[in-house]
Parts: C-alpha cells; sequence; structure tokens
C-alpha cells in the first residue's frame, strides 16, 4: 500500500472517526465502552476478519501493517491511537509485528508510557522491540528506564546485539554511570561487539562523559589495535578530548587522523571546540578555513556555535558579532548563548542584552538565558534591572529551572537540590560540609555573594551559595568513598562562579581529584586549580 499523505484522513477511512481515552492503562477504550484488560490477548480467524472488515484477513493485515508504517515514518500519534483501537476490536492489539510499530509509534512520539505499557503486554518480545523501548529512554530520559530494560532483557535470556550497546552506553553516559557503564563493558567483550564501529565509539563516549578520558582513549587504542579506526571512533575520542578541556591531545589526534582517515562535519566541530575550551585563536582560525577550503565541508550552525564561543573566549566579542552577522545558516539559540556566555565573562552588558532579544525569540521559556543577564545586573550593582528582568520572567510565567546535582556512589546514583535536606545522611553530609567550609576559608576562601538578590542578609547569602547541589554532592561523596579516590558529579545547570572558586579550595585541603560535568563542560579540579582555566 502506498505511503499516506494525509495520515489522519487516510485511517479515519478505516476506523472510527471517534477515539475514546481509555484502553486500561493503555488511556485507550474501545468504542464500545470496553477495555481489552477484560478480555485476554487473542488472534482473529480469518473468518472474524473477513465478517468484521469486509475483507479478506491477508489484504486486512498487510493493509494495517502499512498504514502502522506510514504513522511512524510521519509521526501521526493520534491517528495511530484511532489504529491502535481497532486493532484493540479485532483481537490484533497484541499481535507481535503490529504491537511492535505501535510501540515504535508511541516511542517516536515520545510517549513512553503507553509504549512501556503495551509492550509489557506483548506474548513474543524479539530484540528489535526490546531495542525500540532502551532506544527512546536513552535519548528522552528517565535514563534508569533504560538501564533497568536492558537488565531485563537480560533475564529474559535474549542475546544484546550492536544496537543496544549504544543506546544503553548513551544512557549510562547521561547519568554518569561509570560503573554500570563498565559492567556494560564487560558484557559487550563477552559479546564479541567491541569491535562494531558503533559500539566502540558508544564506549569511547561513556567512558569520556563519565569523566574517564584514560579508559575512553585506551578503548580507542583497542579498536585501532582490532581492526583500525573509522571516522565514527576518531571522531568520538577527538570529542572526549575536546568536551573535557584537552585541546593539545585533541589537535594531535586530528593531525593523526588525516593520515589514516578522512575527516567530516563531525570531526570539525570536535576540532573546534577543542579550540575553543582550549583558548587557541589562532589555531581555530586555521581549522575552520581548512574545513572550508581543503576539505569542501560547509560551516553548520554547530561550526559557527564553536568560532563565536572561541572568539569570545579571547574576548573578541566584536569580531563574534561581525561573524554571526556573517553566517551562511540562521543563527540558533546556541549561537547566540555562546555570545551572551561570552559576555558574562567579559562584562559587556549592551550586547549581552542583545543576545538575550535573540534569544527570547528562539526560546522564550528558557530561564537560564535571563538568569545570565539577571546576574550580570546585580554583580554591577543594577538592582532595578534585576527586579525589572525577574518581573519580566514572572509576568510570561517563567520559573527559574531547578538546580540539581548527582553522584554515583557503589553503583547507586544519589541525587541533590539546593539546600537539600531529604537524604537518609543529611545531617552527617550538612556536618561535613561545615568542616570543608571551615578548612577552606582557612585557606583563603571568601564567598561571593554578588549574584545573590540585595534584600536578603549576608549570613543568609552565604547559606544559600555554600549550600548550593554540587557542594551537597561533594560532601556526600567525602564521606562515602575512600580517601583520595576521584569524585564525579554531574549538574543540570551552569557551576556558579563562587562554586567554581570553592571547589578549587576544596581539591586542594581534602588532595581530591573533583570532576564537575556542568551544562557547559567538564571541570577537572586538582591541587586548587581547574582543568577550564576559569572559562566556561
Amino acid at each position: 500500500m502506498a505511503s499516506l499523505k494525509k495520515p489522519s484522513s487516510s485511517v479515519a477511512s478505516l476506523v472510527q472517526s471517534t477515539f475514546f481515552s481509555s484502553l486500561a492503562a493503555l488511556e485507550i477504550q474501545l468504542p464500545n465502552g470496553s477495555s481489552p484488560s477484560s478480555t485476554s490477548p487473542r488472534k482473529s480467524s480469518p473468518k472474524t476478519l473477513k465478517a468484521q472488515t469486509g475483507s479478506s484477513s491477508g489484504s486486512t493485515y498487510s493493509c494495517y501493517t502499512n498504514l502502522l508504517k506510514s504513522c511512524v515514518a510521519q509521526k501521526a500519534l493520534s491517528p495511530g491511537k484511532q489504529l491502535h483501537a481497532r486493532l484493540c476490536m479485532l483481537g490484533l492489539g497484541f499481535d507481535p509485528s503490529l504491537a511492535t510499530r505501535l510501540v515504535h509509534l508511541y516511542c517516536d512520539c515520545n510517549s513512553l508510557r503507553p509504549a512501556h505499557l503495551l509492550f509489557d503486554r506483548i506474548p513474543k518480545r524479539n530484540n528489535f522491540l526490546w531495542n525500540i523501548l532502551i532506544r527512546a529512554y536513552a535519548w528522552n530520559g528517565p535514563y534508569k528506564a533504560a538501564i533497568a530494560l536492558y537488565y531485563q532483557m537480560l533475564e529474559h535470556a535474549l542475546v544484546p546485539d550492536n544496537y543496544t550497546y549504544p543506546f544503553v552506553l548513551k544512557a549510562c553516559s547521561a547519568l554518569s554511570a561509570i560503573d554500570q557503564g563498565r559492567e556494560i563493558h564487560e558484557h559487550v567483550k563477552k559479546s564479541g561487539w567491541e569491535k562494531d564501529a558503533f559500539v566502540g565509539a558508544a564506549l569511547i563516549d561513556m567512558y569520556a562523559k563519565c569523566g574517564c578520558v584514560e579508559d575512553a582513549r585506551a578503548a580507542f587504542d583497542m579498536i585501532h589495535e582490532r581492526d583500525g579506526r573509522d571516522v565514527v571512533s576518531w571522531n568520538a575520542m577527538i570529542s572526549g578530548y575536546a568536551m573535557h578541556g584537552y585541546a593539545t591531545e585533541a589537535l594531535n589526534l586530528f593531525e593523526e587522523m588525516q593520515e589514516q582517515s578522512f575527516p567530516d562535519h563531525i570531526t570539525f566541530v570536535g576540532v573546534l571546540s577543542a579550540c575553543s575550551h582550549g583558548g587557541l585563536l589562532n589555531e581555530g582560525r586555521k581549522f575552520f578555513e581548512l574545513m572550508e577550503r581543503y576539505y569542501n565541508i560547509e560551516p553548520t550552525v554547530q561550526h559557527y556555535t564553536c568560532m563565536v564561543d572561541l572568539l569570545g573566549h579571547c574576548g573578541r566579542l566584536a569580531e563574534a558579532q561581525n561573524l554571526i552577522r556573517q553566517m551562511k545558516v540562521v543563527p540558533d539559540s546556541g549561537v547566540w548563548g555562546a555570545l551572551l556566555n561570552s559576555c558574562k565573562m567579559h562584562g559587556e552588558m549592551e550586547l549581552a542584552e542583545l543576545a538575550l532579544e535573540k534569544l527570547i525569540e528562539l526560546e522564550p521559556d528558557d530561564a537560564g538565558n535571563y538568569v545570565i543577564l539577571s546576574n550580570m545586573y546585580a554583580q554591577a550593582g543594577k538592582w532595578e534591572k534585576v527586579v525589572k528582568l525577574r518581573n519580566s520572567m514572572t509576568n510570561r510565567g517563567i520559573k527559574k529551572s531547578v538546580a540539581y546535582s548527582w553522584i554515583e556512589v557503589k553503583n547507586q546514583v544519589h541525587q541533590f537540590l539546593t539546600g537539600d535536606t531529604s537524604h537518609p545522611m543529611y545531617d552527617e553530609i550538612y556536618a561535613e560540609l561545615k568542616r570543608v567550609e571551615g578548612l577552606i576559608k582557612e585557606a583563603g576562601y571568601v564567598p561571593d555573594t554578588g549574584s545573590v538578590f540585595h534584600d536578603v542578609e549576608d549570613d543568609e547569602k552565604t547559606h544559600m551559595i555554600c549550600s548550593h547541589s554540587e557542594r551537597l554532592a561533594i560532601a556526600f561523596g567525602l564521606i562515602t568513598t575512600p580517601p583520595g579516590s576521584r569524585l564525579l558529579i554531574t549538574k543540570n545547570l551552569r557551576v556558579c562562579e563562587d562554586c567554581h572558586v570553592a571547589i578549587k579550595f576544596i581539591s586542594k585541603v581534602t588532595d581530591r581529584e573533583i570532576t564537575i560535568r556542568d551544562v557547559n563542560r567538564y571541570h577537572h579540579f586538582k591541587d586548587g586549580s581547574c582543568s577550564c582555566g576559569d572559562y566556561w
């Protein structure tokens, strides 16, 4: 059957126009008011199908298969739901082939609850079906669900393949769940998929995003020893170095790559990102030109974002603005966000206001952009503008994103909010926080409360910044891990300036290496300094 140009009208000709709202837990109801929970899954006989549809069972089944294919291809959720209801009426709601396509549709439309509920009721589930749902959770979250499904898959005696591993490793990366990532790596080794290009790249990416750059390089070298390296693994390793600020290592690897493989546009995103994080202006300009002239790669918005960030990093804000004007593609929020962040670093208020205007047009509900400019106003003592900006947020119904951080200890992820008192070890955490705070103050740390609203008492300001979520996660890590071991903390937002200074002191007084993965980059704190060079 030909694919549908207008799936809703085509489907409506085959199913009833009214779609009711609940099929048991799947939130779909049959037109007669019943739900399949009241009847066991069954297969319709050809006679039944013919009686109900007026056509032969084979052609009807094929018709529904093709309609579902079209719904999946076009992410047509509403007609797909109507088809689901019709299939339930025919006793085909849990047919493995048709139900698999329905799960695929729900996952592609980010309707994971009905996808998972339907998945649970399909009698025969193959690798393809498991991979669909694991992939959906790995991309959209909750990431724990992707990892849990992977282990359930093993319990069902199914063997993960070269599609399963990249998805579940991506979920480990998102959670910084290094212990589970290492365990899955062992599974990969036993399965023989380690030499697969995409599995290998996923391993490199997982280790890099969990802060284990040496392990990422070991995985990369192993791919080389076995089967040589393709562009996917080269890109993963260059990007891994870049995200951690190891610019020299990234560029050296790129030079090596040019002798053995052919770079693509993703390669140059990693290279330019490395230049940006390392503040290598001349090198960045050289590679940006090389990409166009020698490799005939047209710059994408990601390449421009890296260049704007690099120019801003080096204080070339006017040049960054001029590059945005000359872009061959439409600037997106990443480009303007890079400019706004650069303005914050260099205190360029007027240009920051322009960048925020553009960002409001592109993503009006993102509170983080408002907060950056608000903090700039606060640090400059322009409290009237702070109030005006915050009132604008209130009027638009925009709320500041809740900051949280997490740390994995003994295969369990512990999450903290700012000022959190919900953790079972709350008393011990705050006692450690107080102890460490005393040590870093003796070492010279002075809290910077400049960005805290001016009508708050000084003591309260200090308490507010000293109980930020990343500090609670660090305190928990200090009391639950062996002395001298490395801590890896992940934060959903940007680390604030005061916490950045404080963590440098904490790394020194506790003799710990502390890695913070925030929304912008990785920070490696060691002996009182940070790998980012105080730019992030």
